[in-house]
């Protein structure tokens, strides 16, 4: 099974952040929530902070990553995928946008109308309904 994480980060006017694909990418100019692949024997944690600082230069702490949802798709061709999000509220740095071929702050409506990924979609949903409890 491949392992990703994610991270829905959140600023203080209760906007999330979520990127572009860039065009050399399977499912290009689709938006997501920044993230990436745990390698060998990482943390989900562990890889989240390392992914954050390779794709957007900044700085998060393991303790200020809360778990928020779950996406899996047992249906993929090469192998069965689980997404595990996390939002956050603390990081250290300036986001630069490193691979992605745009990023924006979204309020709940405008995430709503970002086109996405199927199992982003899923953790958008789930997400939403966390922020709103």
């Amino acid at each position: 099974m491949l392992m990703v994480v994610a991270v829905a980060l959140i600023n203080p006017a209760r906007q999330v952040f979520v990127q572009k694909r860039p065009v050399s990418d399977p499912l290009a100019g689709l938006w997501e929530f920044p993230g990436g692949k745990i390698e060998g024997s990482e943390s989900p944690e562990a890889a989240l902070v390392r992914e954050i600082d390779e794709e957007l230069g900044i700085n998060l702490r393991a303790e200020d990553l809360h778990p928020i949802a779950f996406a899996y798709d047992g249906t993929a061709s090469s192998q069965p995928i689980l997404i595990l999000l996390f939002k956050c509220s603390a990081w250290q740095g300036e986001i630069e946008a490193r691979f992605a071929d745009d990023v924006a702050w979204v309020n709940a409506q405008q995430l709503l109308d970002c086109p996405m990924p199927p199992m982003d979609i899923d953790l958008r949903e789930q997400l939403l309904a966390r922020l709103e409890e």
